[in-house]
């Protein structure tokens, strides 16, 4: 027998198809919404890979459902990989509820991660070895990524998704639209967090005491390279406006850092350490290794200083279901959700 084809790219048996209509005011259904169109960039890549064309394509079915049509996929020229797409929200004539539409986005600029099959792996890798090395703001993909967020944001509101690696792009082109004075309304589901997942150990006094060594450490290097200046946290502290909604599984090592990474930050504060703690939470000791030579230095690509987080508490018996998309869109999900600002 002939191996099943898969049923996840389908929208009608993976996606949110609960949803009777889109309350763009809702939490719950803006996560749904903009994971749903993070999930067509991907199924467009696999609808490509696979020759699926016409009525046999099955990427439209995840941004009709929405009411939005497809403008535009960006194309990787290293690969021809479609990486990610720009959306244009055309509401029906006859809403259900005309001001649940009112604050929907004009436009969504979407990004898939990395794609596993032969066609863009070997792509995808590389730039993920690149954004271990902090360098992805030299590729060709962000390159493409951010002239279509400038232009596309001349026309009206603008909103941001991605994806794992989709994410970090996100990020990058979150806080380099955020220092021209342009705040984009951004949405980062299992960014990466470059550092050890200490989040993944169960004691939390192991924890604590890990981040506090961790702390001291990346502040006295910072220190001792002279990174430790007001000029530095004047630029962190301007990115504050910009506020992306981070969304994590601690079951995910790639992302999971970020439950930590924002609680911490109050925990230096309670133990007298609050200078201290500020100055290693817009830092890393890789990044700031790296920078060793080069004028500016190397940005922490994954550190911000304002986030709303949504910890997904749910179980995940596995790093496809912590890490996927999916789980982003499913209605029974046992989520926190904390606003994080710095001072």
């Amino acid at each position: 027998m002939g191996k099943v084809p898969s049923q996840k790219d389908l929208f009608e048996v993976s996606g949110p198809t609960y949803l009777t209509y889109v309350n763009w005011n809702c939490p719950h259904h803006q996560r749904s919404a903009m994971a749903s169109l993070v999930q067509g960039v991907y199924v467009l890549e696999r609808d490509r890979q696979r020759n699926r064309q016409g009525p046999d394509a099955r990427a439209p079915a995840w941004w009709k459902f929405f009411h939005f049509e497809l403008r535009q996929a960006l194309v990787d020229a290293a690969d021809s990989s479609i990486f990610g797409a720009v959306y244009a929200f055309q509401p029906p004539y006859h809403l259900m509820d005309p001001a649940a539409a009112a604050s929907a986005p004009h436009y969504v600029v979407a990004f898939r991660g990395t794609v596993t099959k032969k066609a863009s792996a070997s792509r995808d890798l590389e730039l993920d070895l690149l954004l271990v090395r902090s360098g992805i703001e030299h590729t060709s993909r962000f390159r493409v990524a951010m002239q279509t967020i400038h232009d596309v944001a001349r026309h009206g509101r603008v909103w941001l998704a991605g994806h794992s690696l989709g994410s970090a792009i996100s990020t990058l082109a979150g806080k380099t639209m955020a220092r021209a004075g342009v705040v984009l309304t951004t949405f980062l589901f299992n960014a990466p967090f470059l550092s050890a997942p200490v989040e993944r150990i169960p004691h939390k006094k192991v924890k604590q005491g890990i981040r506090i060594a961790k702390s001291f450490v990346t502040a006295g290097v910072a220190t001792v390279l002279h990174k430790g200046g007001g000029s530095g946290d004047e630029a962190f502290a301007a990115l504050a406006r910009w506020v992306p909604n981070v969304l994590v599984n601690p079951a995910d090592p790639i992302s999971a850092e970020y439950v930590g990474y924002f609680d911490h930050r109050k925990k230096m504060e309670d133990i007298g350490a609050g200078a201290v703690g500020r100055l290693a939470t817009r830092h890393s000791v890789k990044d700031l290794l790296l920078g060793i030579g080069k004028p500016g230095g190397c940005e922490p690509l994954h550190l911000f200083p304002s986030a709303v987080l949504t910890v997904n508490r749910g179980p995940s018996p596995d790093f496809k279901s912590a890490h996927g998309i999916h789980q982003w869109w499913r209605p029974d999900l046992a989520l926190e959700c904390r606003a994080y600002s710095y001072a």
